[in-house]
């Protein structure tokens, strides 16, 4: 999937015009392509480790004013959960737990299906744990997490089938923290070192990871989780709590499975711990095998992102070459996943990485002359605004919104299962749909209609817009499912979603420049608007 490693044959270039700091070891042909991608919207750092290959690459603005470079550091959202099971692994080395233990026996005061659950069916996501036991940044100490979990339901006869769970992995957490003594100190000291020394460290609280952090972007705007939550943190230990560089999350990578962070025989036993996904793909303890069938050579990839702080970051290991890849980024138009997603599967074939399609010059006067709220037949609208470097339509309705709908990861399908499984949860169908109608009327009255407004890609996940309407008010939310109705995310008094367009020339635009291929173009003439992408063509004319 990134067998850019291949093409990294060690040369050394100077700064090249595209990068914000020296591009040290890495393929000139390769910097000059991510430098196109950077042009595009990637904003972050691209880091390859390996026999004889030390290559970063920084793009963007960390803060909006200040350039990323190497030493940036960036959330690392659930990429965490390969440092949680590498913890679990070490452990069950040294003797102090077995993967066969029941979670119930290592944690006491836990109960319910949680206590039934195998420390490796938590490893692999298959312990059937729906829900979720805390959300972000909201305070959770420990009794509570303890009891949160002890209340999530199963969703099938655990082994049985596969479930991502966040709670699962704060119960390994847990089980660290049971084991050991002090879950954070067991991470600082063992899992955050290389060659004696420690690196990286924790988003929130301490011991916090030093060094410059980036400044994510959330929705348009610079998020506002820049580590300064005070806790307690349950609701994202072992989850998604841990903050590094790329550099250091490339060399952490390398190391773990070179054996240097826990035993080889722990490594071993990871690499042994499977559930097959029955498409190429395997579960493994924070990881996921990639057979040769699909990328030309086997690939252990971990990804994490689409929460508060705007960060996304892919990990990598390549066995056979033994080279290790990390991304970070701190931007929305092209995040760290959607650079991945893009060249990937080039690189595997040995082909040059595709490139964005090329930005038109800006028009300051163009762009202001498009502004102004278009009205599509169906009822929908887009209210388009001129930004810095191209137009920003905000969609009002679910016509609207699907007109710009586009994803290389989801279908019309799955935009359609989630849709249903929104309204199931709004609709009380489900124990889990039932609490949040009553988490949700307690915040805004009783809830006397749900319009569903659509479904866009953010953050690298489907969110289903919806209209919670009371007597006295309409508020604007969206949700983020798992594929059982769990609630992964959730945001209530929402902005529209807004899509960036960008000038292509002769007054066409495209939606952001991150795709490849086919995507969601737009047309301007006069006072029409004509959109054309995988869900058809819209027109809307100018009020």
């Amino acid at each position: 999937m990134l067998a850019a490693a291949v093409l990294a044959a060690g040369c050394t270039i100077e700064d090249d015009p595209d990068t914000t700091e020296e591009a040290g070891g890495c393929d000139p042909a390769l910097v000059s392509g991510l430098g196109r991608w950077a042009d595009a919207g990637f904003s972050g750092t691209v880091a390859i480790t390996g026999e004889g290959v030390e290559c970063r690459a920084a793009f963007g603005t960390a803060d909006g004013t200040a350039p990323v470079t190497d030493e940036t550091v960036f959330a690392i959202g659930s990429v965490s959960k390969a440092f949680t099971a590498a913890a679990v692994l070490g452990l069950a080395h040294d003797g102090l737990l077995s993967l066969d233990d029941t979670a119930g026996s290592l944690l006491p005061g836990l109960s319910g299906p949680a206590a039934e659950v195998t420390v490796e069916q938590l490893l692999l996501h298959t312990s059937g744990l729906e829900g979720e036991h805390g959300r972000d940044h909201e305070p959770l100490d420990r009794d509570a997490a303890v009891a949160a979990i002890s209340g999530l339901a199963s969703a099938f006869e655990p082994g049985s089938d596969f479930l991502y769970s966040n709670a699962g992995y704060s119960l390994l957490a847990l089980i660290v923290d049971e084991a050991t003594g002090n879950y954070r100190d067991h991470m600082a000291d063992n899992m955050l070192v290389l060659g004696g020394e420690r690196f990286g460290g924790f988003w929130d609280g301490e011991p916090a990871a030093p060094g410059p952090r980036a400044v994510g972007r959330v929705d348009g705007a610079p998020s506002t989780a820049n580590g300064d939550f005070a806790g307690p943190f349950w609701a994202m230990e072992g989850n998604g709590d841990l903050a590094m560089t790329a550099g250091e999350l490339a060399d952490w990578t390398r190391a773990l499975f070179e054996g240097e962070v826990i035993d080889p025989e722990a490594v071993q036993a990871l690499l042994d711990t499977t559930f097959d996904n029955g498409d190429g793909t395997a579960e493994i303890p924070g990881w996921v095998s990639v057979g040769p069938e699909l990328l030309g050579t086997p690939v252990i990839t971990a990804s994490g992102g689409g929460g508060d702080t705007g960060h996304n970051a892919v990990a990598a290991w390549l066995p056979e070459q033994e080279v290790s890849i990390a991304v970070a980024s701190n931007g929305e138009d092209v995040t760290a996943g959607d650079l991945v997603d893009a060249i990937g599967p080039a690189l595997a074939a040995g082909e040059p990485i595709p490139l964005p399609e090329g930005h038109a010059e800006v028009d300051p006067e163009e762009l202001q002359a498009r502004e102004g709220t278009y009205v599509l037949d169906s009822g929908g609208s887009y209210t388009v605004t001129a930004g810095e470097d191209g137009l920003e339509a905000a969609a009002t309705g679910a016509d609207a919104v699907a007109a710009m709908f586009a994803s290389a990861d989801f279908t019309a399908e799955d935009v359609a299962a989630h849709e249903a499984l929104v309204e199931a949860l709004l609709g009380g169908e489900t124990e889990a749909g039932r609490e949040e109608l009553e988490a949700v009327e307690g915040d805004i009255g009783a809830i006397e209609e749900v319009r569903l407004a659509g479904t866009a890609v953010e953050q690298d996940e489907l969110r289903t817009y919806v209209e919670l309407v009371t007597a006295e008010q309409t508020v604007l939310g969206w949700y983020a499912l798992d594929e059982r109705g769990g609630i992964g995310g959730v945001w209530l008094g929402a902005e529209r979603p807004v899509f960036t367009l960008v000038p292509t020339g002769e007054g066409e635009y495209r939606r952001e420049l991150a795709g490849v291929g086919d995507g969601v173009r737009v047309v301007f003439d006069g006072d029409a608007m004509t959109v054309t992408g995988p869900a058809g063509t819209a027109a809307a004319r100018r009020e």
